[in-house]
């Protein structure tokens, strides 16, 4: 077992910024962490009294939960056969240091584009095939739910009889886990594990899930006082499931049984580096569910001598809900955010409400988009709102966007291949790393008419849903510049045309639906 050290936190950003970041620039702040210049006089205008008294009392929680965890980790240590692969503290899926609103993996910044069939997708048949699929396109980042609901689907514990035993495993369910961790780290994909499938844990999933006490030989309903019947929607928060937690109901035996079943997933993926932990899908639940978890899995990591980078998805679809407070005001709990969620909203408002997210974001972190709704199939937008809001969150200067599995998204059909293979024709030919979103910079801009990341001087990327022309302020930029038109829907380069520097200019795409340009200064006066 490894000593933990209660002086390192896996949210802090170091090393020395890149000069170039201009307005962005980095300074330390009294907290230790790195904060915009830009925002240090707005952060400092909010140190009340009382909000660094909430500070402390944060610390003190945290502590109080190491505390607990380490007493745990005692009593329930990790198998010894834990043993991480490479070189797990540098290699990791982790905050890039030099930008922290990306992720590094492989001590290299990635941008994290994805799209799949279905979310549990360790537990379907051709998975190796379809994770080639998505890597063919420029794809690498997937989501994991911990879900056993869908037909074919096998569950974690094993049945002996007509009940399950809690004690023993269903070696075939973490085979396929183990599997599953290994294919997507040799295609180097990220995986964002949600560690509890909500819906499983409601309506008929709860009839046949096996913690259910009507379900197994471990514990009864009068021992554990959870519901052998959860009629209602998850918003309804109708099984006490999620309150098993110290803070909560302090419902040991059933909290026993989930710490054995998150020991036993950690076990497997605390070998793998590419690996990132939200606690669960769209919860509405007590933020100390939430909390707990996330701690313990931070606890556990540092034991087996790595790091686990963590956050929460909340239900609510507008992201400055009081729901998602405990996400974004918490830094000490999860490391990134994830506003799936805004994934509902369309046009201008899903653009607005994200970039007011990210401007109120501190200390600064990754925001990921694990699920894009949007498809003809579904009831959550249509084809071109997902399509939409793939590009804006990635012009957004948001660090993932993954389509979200049919029938609510377009998965990882054709529309999703062309767009993901055409995000990263365009990202892997810029710096994104050292852009930012800026659409103060257009001018003669229908709403939702175009969206702009910049680097302003150096190189600007504009795109446009519907093929409307813009006008692009390149005031800052000197000399020659070369535009590259990309048609997203075909994922070609279609036409260059010189620019010239220090005035604006009209920008008419080539035709109507997708279109984005990439313009950079030129290298050469004969470019």
């Amino acid at each position: 077992m490894v000593a933990l050290d209660f002086t390192t936190t896996s949210y802090s950003v170091v090393g020395k910024p890149r000069e170039r970041y201009n307005d962005l620039a980095y300074q330390k702040s009294s907290g230790g962490y790195f904060w915009p210049v830009r925002y240090q006089e707005r952060l400092d205008s909010k140190k009340t009294m009382t909000q660094q008294r909430s500070r402390r009392q944060q610390g003190l929680n945290l502590l109080a939960y190491r505390i607990s965890c380490l007493a745990l980790s005692i009593l329930y240590p990790l198998p010894s056969t834990l043993a991480a692969h490479g070189d797990m503290k540098s290699d990791r899926i982790q905050i890039y240091k030099s930008n922290p609103r990306y992720w590094q993996y492989k001590g290299k910044p990635i941008l994290l584009l994805g799209g799949s069939v279905e979310d549990n997708l360790f537990q379907i048949p051709d998975l190796k095939e379809h994770l080639d699929l998505l890597n063919s396109v420029g794809g690498n980042y997937v989501r994991c739910t911990m879900s056993s609901r869908d037909e074919g689907d096998v569950w974690p514990f094993k049945k002996t009889g007509e009940l399950y035993d809690l004690d023993q495993w269903n070696d075939e369910f973490w085979r396929r886990f183990s599997t599953f961790l290994e294919l997507t780290s040799e295609r180097d994909i990220i995986i964002q594990i949600e560690v509890w499938a909500t819906f499983d844990y409601y309506r008929d999933n709860w009839e046949r899930n096996p913690f259910n006490p009507k379900n197994n030989s471990t514990y009864t309903a009068e021992e554990t006082s959870l519901p052998e019947v959860v009629d209602g929607h998850p918003i309804q928060t109708g099984n006490n499931f999620f309150w098993s937690v110290p803070k909560a109901n302090n419902q040991k035996i059933v909290l026993k049984y989930q710490q054995k079943f998150v020991d036993k997933m950690l076990s497997y993926s605390l070998q793998y580096g590419h690996v990132l932990y939200c606690m669960d899908n769209e919860t509405s639940v007590t933020p100390a569910w939430g909390e707990y978890w996330s701690n313990y899995i931070k606890m556990r990591a540092e034991e087996a001598g790595t790091g686990a980078e963590t956050t929460e998805m909340w239900d609510k679809w507008d992201v400055f809900h009081p729901q998602h407070k405990a996400t974004l005001d918490h830094p000490e709990i999860y490391s990134f955010c994830d506003i799936s969620q805004n994934n509902h909203q369309k046009g201008q408002t899903h653009w607005d409400n994200a970039q007011k997210f990210r401007s109120t974001l501190f200390p600064i972190r990754p925001i990921n988009n694990i699920k894009i709704y949007g498809s003809d199939t579904g009831r959550f937008g249509n084809t071109r709102d997902g399509l939409e809001r793939f590009w804006r969150n990635i012009f957004g200067g948001l660090a993932s966007a993954r389509f979200h599995r049919p029938l609510s998204g377009e998965g990882l059909n054709e529309n999703a291949q062309a767009h993901i293979k055409s995000m990263r024709m365009l990202t892997d030919s810029m710096d994104i790393f050292t852009c930012e979103p800026n659409n103060a910079l257009l001018s003669n801009r229908p709403e939702n008419g175009a969206y702009v990341i910049a680097n302003p001087g150096r190189e600007y990327a504009v795109y446009f849903p519907n093929g409307v022309p813009v006008d692009l302020d390149l005031s800052a930029a000197d000399g020659n510049l070369k535009a590259r038109w990309l048609n997203i829907a075909q994922s070609q380069w279609v036409k260059e045309e010189k620019l010239t520097g220090g005035t604006t200019v009209t920008l008419s795409p080539p035709g109507k639906d997708h279109w984005a340009v990439l313009i950079c200064v030129s290298l050469h006066e004969n470019e």
